[in-house]
């Protein structure tokens, strides 16, 4: 009996080696990311015609990629190239509704979902030939918060952000990831608070997946410098044509990220253009919200005046979903309002007939804006040809920094975390004359020009109020006369007159130019009107859908 007892202790011991040797052989190789000479690559960009292509560093100085992923080494070792590969198909360039409705049929689960973009990220951004430097910070958390939401076994609606792995803006505060808006000087900005519309979102079971690389101070820091680039996360890239296409700012690494899928969504913000920018050369949807919908409170600010976060995604419905999940009234703005919107009904029945778009002739020369113009002729809608007015935009800049002068200031005093010692834009510029190739290395012309400003409160007041009443006349003017529902610019090309006037803008893929670089055509409508434009968007895009994953990227 002993002896029978014994010879069955020693088959449990070879069974238990045999699975712990059976489960060393299952995990995946480590995958390392390795710093590249960047000097050939440079001396070649250097050649670039567009001069704001001609880089002066491609990784970043200030981060080790492979710090992106450490926290999650344990999941990634078990997470296999070969279950990458059977998820593919369940995720890359599904909308919201298809991936809550593969999760209900058991397909797909939100720790799937979320380990499949880690697991893409890496596989990404630790190839020095493919990688993006979209990601700038990946949540610790993220992957025991997915696991939560699976074991609640919870039936969340089609049309939710619940479970939903979603990027952020490096400018958004979180309080469990540094907030840096690039610059080295917030390397270890640690907030107390999430933003408002980070709480608005985890509320919902949003998964917050991480942070997302960004123009520097949101593209008003360097004067002609690359879109895309800041000290903390290096040079952003185009997925449609790496090194070669501008990625748009300051929402560059929003909209690479959402381009790529990297993520279900992601969330920018615009002063003027820093969303619709982005999404046109990335080929995403991006919404400019009217001032005041969405929330500001824990966003490192430019203007007060003028800035707004917004939804950046691949198709309308999900630019809706994002947008309702972030609404509401926000007692610490002062702009907020309450708007109670349902932008989701109706979307998939979203039709252009009878809808009154105002089309700019000077825009017709366009082939890809006349063929998008085309189409909503053949969808129904009436299109009105006008000439858009001349009118001058003067002391934008002004406005810029004056609001910045003092915005700043109560960001840091009130939002900031306490590492942060800096409390004045002249004490930024200091700090970074200290090491001025690693921290400015194309200079800081933009924040100098802010110390510099000398605008009075009175002059401020009378500067923005003027620039808005332009800024109305320039839409007002056609869309009264024509009784027009929309107007339907290019790209970001009127998002300073957007910007001012305060209207909400909508732009959509279009196609792409002979040499495959995208392009979007924006509607752009009266304030508070978002329902109206998504669907509008939604309409053209159910009947004209233009987007296409990046061809290196698709796999």
């Amino acid at each position: 009996m002993k002896k029978a007892f014994l010879l069955f202790l020693m088959c449990l011991l070879v069974i238990s080696c045999k699975e712990e040797k059976e489960e060393v052989i299952t995990q995946e190789p480590a995958v390392v990311w390795e710093p590249q000479d960047e000097t050939a690559e440079l001396e070649e960009q250097a050649k670039h015609e567009n001069e704001r292509m001609r880089f002066k560093l491609i990784n970043s100085k200030f981060q080790d990629k492979n710090d992106l992923w450490k926290s999650f080494e344990k999941d990634l070792a078990t997470f296999s190239e070969a279950r990458y590969q059977e998820l593919q198909p369940l995720v890359l360039e599904k909308s919201i509704p298809q991936l809550q409705q593969e999760i209900r049929d058991g397909k797909l689960s939100y720790t799937d979902l979320t380990l499949f973009y880690i697991y893409r990220i890496r596989k990404f951004e630790s190839d020095n030939d493919l990688s993006l430097n979209a990601v700038i910070a990946l949540n610790s958390e993220v992957v025991e918060q997915a696991r939560k939401l699976d074991a609640a076994n919870k039936k969340a609606p089609l049309h939710s952000v619940y479970g939903m792995p979603l990027l952020l803006k490096d400018n958004i505060n979180t309080n469990n990831m540094p907030t840096t808006a690039g610059a080295f000087a917030l390397a270890e900005n640690r907030p107390s608070k999430n933003a408002f519309i980070v709480e608005r979102l985890q509320n919902r079971n949003a998964l917050i997946l991480g942070k997302v690389n960004l123009s520097e101070w949101a593209y008003y820091f360097c004067d002609g410098c690359p879109l895309g680039y800041s000290a903390v996360g290096g040079q952003t890239l185009n997925p449609y044509g790496r090194k070669e296409f501008e990625t748009g700012g300051s929402s560059s690494g929003s909209g690479v990220a959402v381009a790529a899928n990297y993520a279900v969504a992601a969330v920018g913000t615009e002063t003027a253009g820093s969303i619709l920018s982005p999404a046109s050369k990335n080929s995403v949807v991006g919404l400019k919200p009217t001032v005041g919908l969405l929330s500001r409170t824990g966003i490192v600010p430019i203007s007060s005046t003028l800035d707004t976060p917004g939804p950046m995604t691949r198709t309308v419905i999900d630019n809706a979903i994002l947008l309702a999940a972030m609404t509401g009234k926000d007692a610490d703005d002062s702009a907020s309002v309450e708007k109670q919107n349902n932008y989701i009904k109706g979307l998939q029945e979203a039709t252009l007939e009878g809808k009154r778009i105002g089309v700019m002739r000077s825009l017709l020369q366009d082939s890809l804006y006349n063929a998008a113009v085309e189409n909503l002729k053949a969808q129904g809608a009436v299109v009105v040809e006008f000439e858009a007015a001349d009118i001058p935009l003067d002391n934008f800049g002004t406005l810029l920094d004056a609001d910045m002068k003092k915005d700043l200031p109560a960001y840091l005093s009130t939002q900031a975390g306490k590492e942060v010692k800096q409390r004045q834009v002249q004490d930024f510029v200091q700090f970074n004359e200290e090491d001025s190739i690693v921290r400015a290395p194309y200079g800081q012309q933009l924040f100098e020009g802010i110390v510099a400003d000398t605008t009075s409160p009175e002059e401020l007041e009378k500067i923005a109020a003027t620039l808005q009443e332009n800024g109305r006349k320039f839409f007002d003017v056609p869309m009264q006369e024509h009784n027009l529902d929309a107007v339907l610019s290019i790209n970001n090309y009127h998002a300073a007159y957007a910007a001012v006037a305060k209207y909400p803008a909508l732009t959509v893929p279009a196609g792409f130019e002979d040499s495959g670089e995208p392009k979007n055509v924006t509607f752009i409508a009266r304030p508070f009107e978002e329902a109206k434009l998504l669907e509008i968007g939604a309409a053209f895009e159910n009947n004209y859908r233009q987007r296409k994953a990046p061809t290196d990227y698709n796999q």
